[in-house]
This record gives C-alpha cells, structure tokens and sequence, in this order.
C-alpha cells in the first residue's frame, strides 16, 4: 500500500508563502497649517512691501486737526469747547465704528473692510477741505473718524502673515509710520497753511490715502481667515505667492485647517476662557488712550499758560466779531508760528525715542511685563510736571511722556492681535480700540477743565489710572511671547 506524500507539498506551500508579497499599507499623506507655512516660508520681501504699502494715514488724519485748529478758531470765529468739539466727535466716529468694522472683518474678511475705511476715509477727508461752515466740518470730520477707525485691519492683516519671532520687532516699528505721517503733515502744514490756506493742506494731505487704495490690489486676504471660512484654495494660492516672493519653500503635503462656522461672536469676547483677558485687556486700552491724548492736551496748556508755576499767559489775542463797538466773542486766536511747528516736530520725534528699549522688553522681558514697567514709568512722570522747573526740564519731562505713553500703545496693539484667535481677532480688537476712544473723549475734560482748576489733582488721577493700568498688564492671565497665534478657541 502506498503511503501518502504530503512532505513536499507543505515545502511547496512555504516556499509560495514566502515568495509572496506583502500587501503595500495606505502611506499617511502629509499635511500642514497657515501657522506651519508662515512658520516655513519666513519673513522676507513680501513682509517689508505689505509694512510699506500698510503704513497707515491715521496719523495724517488726527494731526491735521491739531494743525488745522487754530486757523478754523480765527476763521469762523470759535470758543474752545467748539474747537474741542471737533476732536470729541472724530473719536466718537472711530468708537461706533471700530466694534461695527470688527465684526464685520471677522465674518467677511480683513481686505474688505480694511479697503472700505480707505475709501471712506479718504473721500470724506477730501470732502472736508470744501466744509461751507463749522457745522459741516465737525459732520465730516466725524465720518473721517469712522473711516480710520477700519485702519486697524491692517495691523491684524500684517500680524497674521508674520512668523512669530518678527511679530515683536516688525509690529512696534509700524510707529516709524505714525511718524512719518505726524512729521509730514507738520512740514506741510508749516507751508501750505501760510500761503494757500489750510483747504489745500488738506487736499494734498489726501493724495497719500488715494495711492494707497491703488496700491490694494498688492495685498492679499489673510489666509488664516480663508481657511477659517473653508475656502482652502485661496489661502494656499496666497502662501504659495508669498513663498515665491520671499524665495522660499512652501511646506510639504496639503493644507488642512478645520472649517469655523462662529466667526465674530461678541459672546466669545466674554467666553469663560477670555473673560478675565477681555476685561484686563479694555482697562488697559481706555487707561493708555487716557494718558495718551492727557498728555498731548496738557502739554498744550502747560507750554501756553505754565501752570506748573502758577502762572498764566496773558498773551491772548481777542477776536472781534461784526462791526458793532463792544461785540466780542470770547474766543482766542492763536495762531502757529515756525517756532510752534518745531516744538511739535520735537515732541512728536519723542514717541519713537524709547522704541528701540520697547522692542528689546517686549521680546525679551514678554509682553506683561513690558507693559507693566512702560506704565508705572507712565505714572511716575506725570507726578513729575507737578515739580516747577526751567522750560527745558518741562519740555524733557513732556518728552518722555510722549515715549512712555507711545511704547505703552505699541505694546498693547501687539498683545491683543496676538491673544485672541482668528474667530475673534478682528472684534477683540475693535472693541478695544472702541473702549479706548472713550478715554480720548475724557481726556479733554481732565487736561482743559480739572487741570486748570486743580493741577496736582489731574495729575494725581492720570498717575492713578496709569497704576491700575500696570497692575492690570502684570497680572494677565496669558503671556503671548513666543506663542503661536491660536486658529480657534
């Protein structure tokens, strides 16, 4: 009987098991975030032409009217809260507007809103020069305010396409920009205003906004906001645009980010997560606009009627109004001198003369910290005008006012674009340059009213509100040095 061979098969068997090939696995894709592409791509030469093309006219607009004030109080015969007026409601314009831009930057994009307030802007500043009366400036002047009021888009444009380590040495130098437009508007001002009149500053002061609305079509949507609203496409088309101009490499793999339908929600503000920071963050801009424009009206009263040595100038011209003998209106002309326009070159220089020591605390010391120290400085100096000195020493001390009071802004604008994410980036900061307009609408009453009728008393209180203003930076809840900025929630 034959026996059954099964040896060789089971051999055979094996050997086909082990010449078989594996199954290949499903090799994971790659991908990767705006924040990784920014992160890869680095800062090159798209970020200094979006800092160019971005240097904000909102400085332009707000000294104008400091240099336009005393030749509309000759000309239509004004009192000083007329004057003050005009000031109040450009504030007031930018208050409304800033949390209505916010909301809607957040929920339709940086680019469109940031391109309707340069328009708005420009056109009503242009308008401005043909006013027929007081009451049509003042009206347009507060429309002009409403326009700059979407300038903060830029920031949060230029803050969401920078990689983290430029975030805290690019962001403080946009005051080279503010700067510059201060300083040309002083230079145009000391020679137009002499001999063409101040319409025409204000329409040569217009130019510069109109060549930026030409120049928009340069800037790019964020892409961190395209992502949000799930239109993947054209973030990555925006990246890759980016890489190619600064010479570098997009990250391997595709582009992932989730899509976020809450976009722009006031509730978020005041989510448990942000609440302490929201309600740190709005006392610390309404106390640094307070000290801010504080400063700039008081060194006008402290200059013209030295008040720090109980003394008042009697210099003042009274203007007479009509023909009929005895009818005066209380006002006061003054108008600026060449020696006026320098004291003002000088002071405004002064709000870039510590940002060098900014830019250093803000990367090394953090941004809390930074902050904290500006604003007890901030305080300390303002108790200091109550000491009488020489002109030179009030002029020193008003000096670095200026500086403490600008690195203060600086910092705080870098903080809150970084704190809150994408969803709430825009509105946060609307609703705080909103808050902030409020202590610019108060300012005048403390540094033109209280000052003149108790000096160490309005000193005291703009030192106070600078002391809780630090206490408040030193204990925020999140220090926002290093970190990547949040997408979502």
């Amino acid at each position: 009987m034959a026996t059954k061979q099964t040896e060789p098969v089971t051999v055979i068997s094996l050997q086909k098991l082990s010449l078989e090939t594996p199954e290949p696995q499903p090799k994971e894709s790659k991908t990767f975030t705006v924040e990784d592409a920014v992160e890869t791509i680095g800062f090159g030469r798209f970020h200094i032409a979006l800092f160019l093309i971005m240097g904000s006219t909102g400085a332009m607009e707000i000294m104008l009217i400091a240099v336009v004030s005393p030749v509309i109080r000759c000309e239509w015969q004004l009192e000083n809260w007329q004057v003050a007026l005009v000031t109040t409601m450009v504030f007031f314009g930018y208050m409304v507007f800033s949390i209505l831009f916010g909301l809607l930057a957040d929920r339709y994009g940086r680019w469109k809103i940031l391109l309707i307030s340069f328009l708005w802007g420009a056109y009503f500043s242009l308008l401005t020069s043909f006013s027929p009366s007081y009451i049509w400036f003042v009206f347009l002047r507060t429309m002009v305010g409403c326009g700059v009021s979407g300038h903060a888009q830029g920031l949060i444009i230029k803050t969401e396409f920078l990689p983290t380590k430029y975030r805290g040495y690019m962001l403080p130098l946009s005051q080279v920009f503010w700067l510059a437009g201060s300083l040309l508007i002083i230079g145009l001002a000391s020679v137009v205003i002499p001999t063409i009149g101040w319409r025409w500053l204000i329409r040569i002061a217009s130019i510069p906004g109109i060549i930026l609305i030409l120049a928009f079509k340069f800037i790019p949507e964020s892409a961190r906001f395209n992502v949000s609203t799930g239109n993947t496409q054209a973030a990555l088309a925006t990246l890759e645009h980016i890489a190619k101009m600064n010479r570098s490499v997009m990250p391997e793999g595709r582009l992932v980010e989730p899509i976020l339908e809450k976009r722009g929600r006031f509730a978020d503000l005041l989510d448990a997560k942000y609440l302490r920071t929201t309600l740190q963050i709005w006392v610390i801009w309404l106390g640094i606009s307070f000290a801010y424009y504080g400063v700039i009206l008081a060194s006008a009263e402290l200059l013209e009627r030295d008040l720090v040595c109980g003394s008042r100038s009697e210099s003042e011209v009274v203007v007479t109004v009509g023909d009929t003998e005895g009818s005066q209106s209380p006002c006061h002309c003054h108008m600026f001198a060449p020696s006026d326009y320098q004291t003002m070159i000088i002071s405004t220089i002064g709000e870039i003369a510590l940002n060098p020591f900014n830019i250093l605390g803000i990367n090394f010391l953090g941004r809390r910290l930074s902050l904290s120290i500006t604003m007890g400085c901030t305080a300390l100096f303002f108790l200091l005008l109550n000491i009488c000195t020489s002109s030179a020493g009030l002029i020193g001390f008003l000096f670095m006012l200026r500086a403490l009071v600008a690195a203060n802004f600086n910092t705080i604008y870098i903080y809150t674009a970084e704190v809150y994410p994408t969803t709430m980036r825009a509105l946060g900061m609307g609703t705080s340059g909103s808050l902030c307009r409020i202590g610019a609408m108060v300012a005048p009453f403390i540094s033109q009213v209280l000052m003149s009728a108790s000096f160490l008393g309005a000193l005291c209180l703009f030192s106070s509100v600078c002391i809780v203003c630090a206490i408040s930076a030193f204990t925020l809840p999140i220090e926002t040095k290093g970190r990547a900025l949040q997408q979502i929630k």
